[in-house]
């Protein structure tokens, strides 16, 4: 019964599989689930508890997390919600069943998970709830307003639970990485091809000139850190005796942070459309 349980969601591959591979060599007894029963297989080969759970899919949430607790005996130390994905274009440009979709997957989802986990931590009186944020669930970009959305929302959420379960014992923080090495731009790319119809847009233009490249080439992309940099902090937030209510990863994280304490609006907008 002293062993650490914990759930990780969004394992097939980036910060999710590096958590779980590095908590796992800490001590934690980890189940690392994923949305395809294919990445989950990949990762029972490994030596991983792998529970298939889909942030879009009610029965699969509920079953999912069933086998974690029935493995457990009913109780679950830690959770780790993780794995989102971004619709890249125009607001406008955004079809509402799109929305719909991506707040399913990217806090809906999660919410529904979260909501099954509480009552097993607050009847053992204990447990760690961290959210995998953003960066752009502080300051917004453009192209990006469907998924900055969602982080938004998810920050507003997560600050709410954290007060609402004060006293309870159970401790809930929320991660804002930066530019993280993962797939997280090849994943957009399938989006944004089922969903956006940019050549009968009136901002086709745009478009051409730099949102594909983008896009398809990274061609505006900066310096990334290694998925690791989020694992590190993950660390503090679930082992740390006073964990803090929100971390900052990478150094744009920290810049776009100050910046929005300290900048009028417009001048935040200033630099923020310059990418």
């Amino acid at each position: 019964m002293s062993e650490r349980s914990l759930l990780i969601t969004g394992c097939s591959s980036g910060i999710g599989l590096d958590a779980a591979r590095t908590l796992r060599a800490r001590g934690w007894r980890v189940f690392a689930a994923c949305r395809k029963e294919a990445d989950c297989a990949r990762l029972r080969d490994e030596g991983f508890e792998a529970p298939r759970i889909d942030y879009e899919d009610e029965a699969r949430i509920e079953a999912g997390l069933a086998a974690v607790l029935e493995a457990t005996g009913g109780r679950l130390d830690a959770l780790f919600n993780n794995g989102a994905y971004a619709i890249p274009g125009p607001v406008e440009d955004v079809p509402t069943e799109a929305l719909r979709t991506i707040f399913q997957a990217n806090l809906i989802g999660w919410h529904d998970l979260t909501r099954r986990v509480i009552p097993v931590m607050r009847a053992q009186g204990h447990g760690r709830i961290v959210q995998c944020s953003s960066v752009l669930g502080l300051v917004a970009m453009k192209w990006r307003g469907a998924y900055v959305a969602t982080k938004f929302a998810l920050e507003g959420l997560s600050d709410a639970m954290r007060l609402e379960l004060s006293g309870t014992g159970i401790e809930v923080a929320i991660i804002d990485p930066g530019p993280i090495d993962t797939a997280f731009r090849q994943n957009a790319i399938k989006q944004f091809e089922k969903w956006i119809d940019w050549e009968n847009s009136v901002r086709a233009d745009e478009y051409r000139e730099s949102l594909l490249d983008q896009l398809y080439k990274g061609s505006s992309k900066g310096p990334q850190w290694p998925a690791a940099a989020v694992t590190k902090t993950l660390v503090h937030a679930l082992e740390s005796p006073r964990p803090k209510a929100r971390y900052y990863v990478t150094t744009p994280t920290y810049v776009m942070g100050a910046l929005r304490r300290v900048l009028p609006v417009r001048a935040l907008d200033w630099v923020l459309a310059r990418g």
